[in-house]
């Protein structure tokens, strides 16, 4: 029972990220025709806005050292320039149409609460909340920089920089975010839009936006300008002080948080994250996407010719030598399995936001939804790509590979998985079953093949 509820949720469950805007004839014609008048007016006058706000922008940190910049920006750049660019924020959302914004509560000091949680996160027209916040710092893509005009814009406000590639550009991003939230209120508010259960166990200000933006750029620029004028309301919640026991255990404090603001707006709360390109919801330690990149992988494979999935497969594991990259980009995906780049593209966004596969995710995930392969096989399979020393069991890091091939994105806690699953002692690969093996939740078995007494997993000696 419990487990066709299970089947039933993820199976009939919609995507929670994704509108579908649903028009009248009449709404849709009225949509086009004040589209037409409004839209390049409106988005010109927006353009010539960003481009004044340019010089603004590169001045404030014109001439200032590199240890300098590191630093609170202090003096005229800051009460003369930061009036200025806070105007010229605010003249830009004017130009699209947001002529009043309702706000209720009160906006707490840096001091009082160093960072600003705000949701829901919807669409790029989000960013007015800046507006209303003053201009607090923000966390963005180091790709964000090349951009014209929006990387002045970042510089301007200081914002912190992350790489999506560097795994230490992550790691130093999350020590100057800790740095600033502990400052004392000497560095301004941050701004985030939290996608995670990161934090420091500083009081958190929930924020809440409602608006009437629907859809995605383009879809939602030219919806929205085409409106004489768009509502939204920004609500600054109490200053949520976080007890003992949420700072001990930070997903327990998200959760907390995000139930008050859901209740605010009157929302249920949900499991659902993105990953990568996916929309997924919470298992226990696993997280399990609503619709299985797998079986859309398989889907653009046999779309493009490629009957034989059995030999595909056996080409990338081919590829997957021990001491090997198995990491590959769309280009080279491309001339390996003799497919258009456009397929490798979205083969690679399937699983990746930066166009790059797991070769071990991909052969694995698709043989598993092809039906080729019986189940002693897959096992026989998953180990031949997980187990890079042939010892026949898998290390933590391993397992935590081939489960996150096996759902088709990172899985990231699957260590107190893993302890369960060796705890009954050293199980291998081989024939002989463990009773304290672990069983999966039944949900899992539509993703994925079920891993059975046969297939097991024990700790390096070095764990």
């Amino acid at each position: 029972m419990g487990r066709n509820n299970n089947e039933a949720r993820a199976a009939g469950a919609a995507n929670p990220f994704v509108h579908e805007l649903r028009l009248s004839a009449w709404r849709k014609l009225q949509v086009l025709l004040m589209g037409l008048v409004l839209f390049p007016v409106r988005v010109a006058l927006a353009a010539l806005l960003f481009l004044l706000m340019w010089p603004v922008a590169k001045l404030r940190l014109a001439g200032l050292s590199a240890e300098e910049r590191a630093q609170p920006v202090r003096g005229w750049r800051s009460w003369v320039l930061h009036p200025m660019m806070l105007l010229l924020s605010r003249a830009v959302f004017f130009s699209l149409g947001f002529f009043w914004v309702k706000v209720k509560g009160r906006q707490a000091a840096p001091k009082e609460a160093p960072l600003l949680a705000v949701a829901p996160h919807s669409s790029f027209l989000d960013m007015l909340i800046l507006c209303v916040a003053g201009l607090p710092t923000v966390v963005s893509r180091s790709e964000n920089t090349t951009l014209p005009v929006i990387g002045a814009l970042l510089e301007f406000n200081q914002s912190l920089l992350v790489s999506r590639k560097d795994p230490e550009s992550r790691r130093r991003c999350a020590a100057q975010l800790s740095e600033r939230l502990q400052s004392n209120g000497r560095w301004p508010q941050m701004l985030l839009f939290p996608e995670g259960t990161t934090t420091n166990g500083q009081n958190k200000h929930p924020v809440l936006l409602q608006d009437t933006v629907r859809g995605t750029p383009p879809p939602a620029l030219w919806y929205t300008t085409s409106q004489l004028y768009t509502n939204i309301t920004v609500e600054f919640l109490p200053v949520y002080s976080p007890s003992e026991e949420e700072k001990r255990d930070p997903t327990l404090y998200a959760d907390n948080v995000q139930k008050l603001m859901a209740q605010k707006l009157g929302v249920p709360a949900t499991d659902y994250v993105m990953e990568g390109k996916l929309p997924v919801w919470k298992l226990g330690c696993l997280c399990l996407p609503l619709e299985p990149p797998a079986r859309k992988a398989l889907t653009i494979l046999q779309c493009t010719g490629m009957s034989d999935i059995k030999t595909l497969v056996q080409k990338m594991m081919d590829a997957c030598q021990p001491g090997q990259e198995t990491c590959i980009g769309a280009q080279e995906l491309s001339s390996m399995l003799q497919l258009k780049v456009a397929a490798a593209v979205e083969l690679c966004g399937l699983y990746s936001k930066d166009e790059q596969v797991d070769l071990r995710q991909l052969a694995l995930s698709v043989a598993a939804v092809s039906g080729v392969w019986n189940l002693d096989s897959l096992i026989h399979l998953s180990f031949s790509l997980f187990d890079g020393d042939g010892k026949g069991s898998l290390t933590e890091k391993e397992m935590s590979d081939l489960f996150s091939a096996l759902l088709g994105f990172s899985q990231r806690h699957v260590a107190a998985l893993y302890l369960e699953v060796a705890g009954a002692g050293p199980p291998t690969q081989g024939e002989h079953s463990n009773p304290g093996f672990y069983s999966p939740p039944p949900l899992t078995t539509k993703y994925f093949f079920p891993i059975r007494n046969k297939c097991r997993v024990s700790a390096a000696s070095n764990l």
